[in-house]
């Protein structure tokens, strides 16, 4: 059985609730990463932060991203998987909630991020294009944060 642990990118990291958003993109830089798991004071996951919700839900609405918190960003329930979910079980929540990005918990800490990348890398093309047509066919946003609750 292939799990999520199998297939995720190790070195996720959380941002905190209360760091700054100019900060965080400069963790996704130096990560070279396009999102970022939000934790709480508990390091539980608060939501996930994308460089899209950054430019279009910060920058582009005249907010100041030194002055607007990650936490601030966070909406909705964030989803994530346990690191011993079945792959199918990986597809199913991303398609089901039409994420691109997944982080894995293991005992209650952030151990991976599941991305579209690394759904190409360790699939079958038959398994990758199902859950593209998924994700993408009705998908309203490219961000977890934009017009549908965040998943």
């Amino acid at each position: 059985m292939t799990t999520a642990k199998d297939i995720m990118h190790t070195g996720a990291q959380w941002i905190p609730a209360h760091e700054t958003l100019d900060r965080a993109a400069q963790l996704m830089r130096q990560l070279n990463v396009g999102a970022l798991p939000i934790a709480d004071q508990n390091e539980r996951l608060a939501g996930i932060l994308t460089d899209r919700d950054i430019v279009v839900g910060c920058v582009a609405m005249g907010h100041d991203p030194a002055q607007t918190t990650a936490g601030e960003m966070a909406h909705g329930t964030p989803r994530w998987i346990e690191s011993s979910a079945d792959v199918d079980d990986v597809l199913y929540e991303m398609q089901g909630h039409q994420i691109r990005r997944l982080p894995v918990i293991e005992d209650k800490r952030l151990v991976g991020m599941i991305s579209e990348a690394d759904l190409a890398q360790h699939l079958s093309d038959e398994q990758v294009g199902a859950w593209c047509e998924q994700v993408y066919a009705t998908s309203g946003s490219d961000s977890p944060m934009g017009s549908r609750p965040m998943s």
